[in-house]
């Protein structure tokens, strides 16, 4: 039985993780934990999460509880994930990460705490996303320079960060089978007169409104035909469940950073 901790309980994903929880076999929630001050603190984990009553509360202080917890489960913002990594790090506890928005320099420091241990980090736990990453990598590869390609994204309208990781990660499939450099031919939205569209570019559009839990289309497109491969996300119970798939694996893994790609067993 893997004991899991959850970071940033009160949050869309913290919750979902819960209520995933108790439907998971192989997993103990042992460990929820807020931000200090937030008002979900001293609740019951259960009820927070629409629950009955787990009789686990929401804790402030994750360095009280590290030895509650093999694996921590991390969907917050940026700085918050790496304040907890530091805390995982020091005390040899595994960590799963789903929190998107990391800068480079950010990324630096989780690639070197997973010198010291297990790390899972993907901008999306679903099996299905996953599944379409190949789909991508192997489309891209057949396809090759004789198409255009543009990555469309939508999300609800309270999040923060555009466009999303797994767009990025997307991008960065599709660019590395075609051998480009997605940091230097990705075009984030056009206006105005912007001339000829270049091949060799990999195009982003983002859209942000109501709830919409999180739909991806890459688009190929030559001349006469086009190849769209979509995924489209109802519920966020499937980000949960897989991060705690990620979770369960993670536990008897050594030291490293690892993605949904190796949990999946779907690495060439």
């Amino acid at each position: 039985m893997v004991r899991i901790g959850i970071h940033g309980a009160a949050g869309r994903m913290g919750k979902n993780l819960i209520e995933a929880s108790q439907l998971e076999q192989g997993v103990s929630l042992t460990t929820v934990v807020e931000r200090a001050k937030h008002e979900s603190v001293g609740k019951d984990a259960g009820v927070l999460a629409g629950l009955d009553n787990l009789g686990l509360q929401v804790a402030a202080n994750l360095s009280d509880l590290v030895q509650n917890f093999d694996v921590l489960i991390d969907f917050t913002q940026p700085e918050s994930s790496l304040a907890a990594l530091e805390i995982c790090r020091s005390s040899g506890r595994a960590m799963v990460i789903g929190t998107t928005g990391f800068a480079a320099s950010q990324k630096e420091v989780i690639k070197k705490a997973a010198q010291e241990i297990p790390i899972v980090l993907s901008p999306n736990m679903s099996v299905g996303v996953n599944l379409c990453l190949n789909l991508l990598d192997l489309a891209a590869r057949v396809l090759g320079e004789e198409v255009d390609i543009e990555i469309i994204e939508a999300h609800h309208r309270s999040k923060v960060d555009a466009p999303s990781g797994t767009a990025v990660r997307m991008g960065e499939i599709v660019a590395s089978a075609l051998g480009r450099d997605l940091e230097t031919c990705a075009v984030y939205g056009r206006q105005g007169y912007t001339g000829t569209r270049p091949r060799s570019s990999i195009g982003f559009s983002t859209i942000r409104g109501g709830d919409i839990v999180g739909d991806h289309t890459v688009l190929f497109a030559g001349m006469g035909e086009r190849l769209e491969i979509t995924h489209r996300a109802s519920s966020r119970m499937t980000f949960a469940v897989g991060a705690l798939r990620a979770a369960q694996w993670l536990a008897s893994r050594p030291a490293g950073l690892y993605d949904m790609q190796d949990v999946l067993g779907l690495k060439h």
